[in-house]
């Protein structure tokens, strides 16, 4: 008897071991691991839903404005110009006060201060209060992706986080998409005015829900110890808070720099021109604008989350971050190419679907340069980071909404646009690529 229990003892705890084991293993690809970070990403979602609707209200309401106002083009360009601005200097300060407040307090202070902004439109009356409005809106929104990339950071291993961005980046999109169906709702039955204000109050809601439900892993009571263990697999060393005048001098920081400043001016252009160039072109009126613009914000929210999915399935398959991210963009900048033929396209339905998948693959290109900044730099630099490289984003951005309001003042067509929008994304992926040849980790410790 002693024998057979010490057999069965020693065959229970062999099979202990192998359980053991397998569970060790699966953990180690994430599948016994927590969930909760990708309710973190659903929140992230959300405040980048939020962020688009508010500034995407002034390009639905653009020809009623004009109307309105007496604005001409030029006019307009101006308007777009000093938001970009303002988001510029935003992305400045609002990239380091997230570094320095933390992600929770972070967000939370962007969030009221641009919501409040968005409000304050529907008190215009002047070009002027416009452009005060827009000014404020825009350096409050700047907080909103360096606080999403700086969460990410925390919640998510390497392996995860291109996917992750996908989907948050993707808020930028159903924003685009909301913002045409439900704005021409609101002006038609109760003025423009109300737009602004019922868009900007959404902001309390997310505040509310995200203060309640956000804290780092290692402080959150419903992030299990098996998960955080995960998300922590391929954490960085602690480093220091690194200063503006160190970081500019990594040749990392201008990667991420001059991607923006390439690519963020055509998202611009898509987002403040587009539904013009619909209603110009095609004759759509105001209130059947949303369909078209729906539909090209949708694929485009397809585009977020598989070129953030082609790059972490290229990382599980073993090929390095450098290799996976920049196939990943190559595939998208690709995509892009056929937009410079829309303006030879006469249907409403081919020309959506065209610019459609430029924008699907800007949003895909987006979310892998977005994630080289938590690729190349520790999570406590990632704001400032991002901030710079938005700061660069946001010139481009001031630069394409001059380029568009003049060239439309002065020859009522949209072809130089297109055939800039391009070629944008191979011109930067090829920057990126002669300054970060191989995707190597700024050594900021010893800087």
């Amino acid at each position: 008897m002693p024998e057979e229990n010490a057999i069965a003892d020693a065959g229970s705890k062999k099979r202990s071991d192998v359980v053991a084991s397998q569970s060790s293993t699966l953990q180690k690809v994430g599948v016994f691991a927590g969930r909760y970070r990708w309710v973190i990403c659903g929140l992230l979602f959300l405040g980048v839903t939020k962020n688009y609707m508010d500034r995407g209200v002034l390009g639905v309401l653009k020809t009623p404005l004009q109307l309105t106002f007496g604005w001409n083009d030029v006019l307009y360009g101006h308007l777009v110009t000093i938001f970009q601005l303002a988001y510029a200097v935003g992305m400045l300060c609002m990239g380091r006060l997230i570094d320095r407040l933390g992600t929770r307090i972070g967000y939370a202070v962007a969030m009221v201060f641009w919501s409040i902004a968005s409000m304050a439109h529907a008190a215009a009356n002047s070009f002027l209060t416009f452009a005060i409005a827009r000014a404020a809106l825009g350096f409050g929104e700047a907080g909103v992706f360096p606080a999403s990339i700086k969460s990410v950071a925390e919640w998510f291993p390497k392996k995860e986080r291109a996917l992750a961005t996908g989907i948050f980046n993707a808020g930028t999109s159903a924003g685009a998409i909301i913002t045409p169906l439900l704005v021409p709702w609101i002006a038609e039955r109760l003025g423009w005015r109300w737009a602004f204000v019922l868009v900007g109050a959404l902001g309390f809601v997310w505040l509310a829900i995200w203060v309640a439900m956000y804290r780092k892993p290692e402080e959150h009571p419903r992030c299990t110890e098996e998960e955080r263990k995960y998300i922590q697999s391929d954490a960085s060393p602690p480093a220091e808070r690194v200063p503006w005048a160190r970081l500019v001098r990594y040749r990392q920081t201008w990667t991420f720099a001059a991607g923006k400043f390439l690519i963020d001016p055509i998202w611009w252009f898509y987002l403040f021109w587009i539904p013009d160039y619909m209603q110009r072109q095609h004759g759509l009126r105001l209130n059947k604008i949303g369909l078209p613009i729906f539909v090209i914000y949708l694929i485009s929210d397809i585009g977020s989350v598989a070129g953030g999915w082609i790059s972490s399935s290229l990382l599980r398959r073993g090929l390095s971050v450098n290799a996976s991210r920049k196939w990943a963009m190559l595939v998208c900048a690709i995509c892009v190419v056929p937009i410079a033929a829309t303006y030879r396209v006469s249907g409403l339905w081919p020309t959506t679907l065209l610019i459609g998948l430029a924008a699907a693959a800007h949003q895909g290109f987006s979310a892998n340069l977005f994630t080289l900044t938590s690729d190349l730099f520790p999570s406590r630099a990632v704001g400032s980071v991002v901030g710079i490289g938005g700061m660069a984003g946001a010139v481009g951005g001031m630069l394409i909404a001059e380029v568009v309001g003049h060239v439309l003042q002065w020859t009522n067509s949209y072809t130089i646009p297109f055939f800039i929008a391009a070629s944008a994304y191979l011109v930067a992926l090829l920057a990126i690529h002669l300054l970060s040849p191989r995707l190597a980790p700024a050594e900021i410790g010893r800087a």
